[in-house]
C-alpha cells in the first residue's frame, strides 16, 4: 500500500506541475495582457510601459519561472482592483465554496446512493422508473433556473430560507440542494448499473448459497465492490461543483471564488484568474489520488495490479 500511495503521489506531483504550466500559458494565450490591462483607447506608449512595469517583455519562460517561484512561497501577486493580496482575497473566499461544494457532494450521495441500490434491486419496477426520471430531469434541468425556481418556491412564497447571501448554514441549504442534485443522476446511475452487475456475480449467488442473510451480502459484498467506481466519480463530481460554483454564487449572490473568478474575468484582473484556475485544477489533482487510495483500499487488487 505504502508503495501504490508514494507512486500515486508522484504522479500527482508531475500533473500539477503540467497544471500550472497550463494554467498560465492558457491566461497567456488569451490575448495580450498589457492592452487588456491597459484598456483599448490606450496608446502604443502606455501599452508598452505597462508591459515593462509588469514584466511582460520577458521571455515568457522566465516570467513562468519567477511566477512559480513566488507561486511556491504562497506570493501569487497583487490583484489589479482589489486592494488585498491575490492570495488573501482567495483564501477569505475559498471555505465558502467548498462548504457549498461539500454540501451538495453529501446530498448528491445520500440521494444517488441509496436510490441506485433499491432501483438495482427492484429493476423495471416503479422505483426503478422513479430513480430514472429523477436521473433525466437532473441532467436536463439547468442550475440556474432550478436555483431560481427554489428561490421562489422557498423564499418568496413560503419564506423558508433566505433569500441570497452566505452568513449563516440557512443560507446554503437552497445552493447547496441545487448543486447536489445535478450531481445526484450520475451518482445514481453508476450505482444502479454496478450493483446489477456485482449482484449477478458467482460469488454473490455462493453468498446466498451459504446461508448468508441478505442485508450482510448486499452491504458487506456486493455494495463495496460496486462502489469502487463511484468513489472515483465522486472525487470528479466535487472537483465540477467548485468549477462549476460561479453559476450557483451569481443565482444566490455568495462569495465564494466562483463569483470571484466571474469578477476578475470580466476585470481582467489576470492574477486572480491565474490564481484560481490553478487552484481549482490542484483540487482536482488532490481528489484523484484521494480517489484512487480509497479504492486501493477497498479493493486490494487495485494496488497489486
Amino acid at each position: 500500500m505504502l508503495n501504490f500511495a508514494l507512486r500515486r503521489f508522484l504522479l500527482a506531483a508531475l500533473v500539477a506541475l503540467t497544471v500550472s504550466i497550463v494554467a498560465f500559458f492558457l491566461v497567456r494565450v488569451s490575448g495580450d495582457l498589457a492592452t487588456s490591462l491597459a484598456g483599448q483607447e490606450a496608446s502604443a506608449e502606455d501599452i508598452e510601459e505597462i508591459r515593462k512595469a509588469y514584466g511582460l517583455d520577458r521571455p515568457i519562460i522566465v516570467q513562468y519561472a519567477d511566477w512559480l517561484g513566488a507561486a511556491v512561497q504562497g506570493d501569487f501577486g497583487e490583484s489589479l482592483f482589489f486592494p488585498d493580496t491575490v492570495w488573501e482575497l482567495v483564501s477569505s473566499r475559498l471555505p465558502t465554496t467548498l462548504r457549498l461544494a461539500m454540501s451538495g457532494l453529501i446530498i448528491s450521495l445520500l440521494v444517488g446512493i441509496p436510490f441506485g441500490v433499491i432501483a438495482a434491486l427492484r429493476p423495471n419496477s416503479w422505483i426503478d422508473r422513479l430513480a430514472m426520471t429523477i436521473a433525466v430531469a437532473g441532467q436536463a434541468i439547468p442550475t440556474f433556473w432550478m436555483g431560481l425556481m427554489l428561490m421562489v418556491l422557498f423564499s418568496l412564497m413560503l419564506g423558508w430560507t433566505p433569500i441570497s447571501g452566505d452568513e449563516s448554514w440557512r443560507h446554503f441549504i437552497l445552493p447547496a440542494v441545487t448543486l447536489g442534485y445535478y450531481s445526484t443522476p450520475p451518482i445514481m446511475r453508476l450505482t444502479r448499473s454496478g450493483m446489477l452487475e456485482v449482484l449477478s456475480a458467482d460469488y454473490i449467488r455462493t453468498a446466498y448459497a451459504k446461508g448468508l442473510r441478505p442485508m450482510p451480502v448486499l452491504f458487506k459484498h456486493a455494495l463495496r465492490n460496486a462502489v469502487i467506481p463511484v468513489v472515483a466519480l465522486a472525487s470528479v463530481q466535487f472537483g465540477h461543483m467548485l468549477s462549476g460554483a460561479i453559476v450557483i454564487e451569481s443565482v444566490f449572490a455568495m462569495q465564494g471564488i466562483g463569483y470571484l473568478a466571474w469578477e476578475s474575468i470580466l476585470r481582467n484582473d489576470i492574477a486572480v484568474i491565474q490564481t484560481i484556475l490553478l487552484i481549482v485544477c490542484m483540487f482536482y489533482v488532490f481528489l484523484t489520488v484521494l480517489s484512487d487510495l480509497v479504492n486501493a483500499w477497498l479493493d486490494p487488487r487495485i494496488r497489486v495490479s
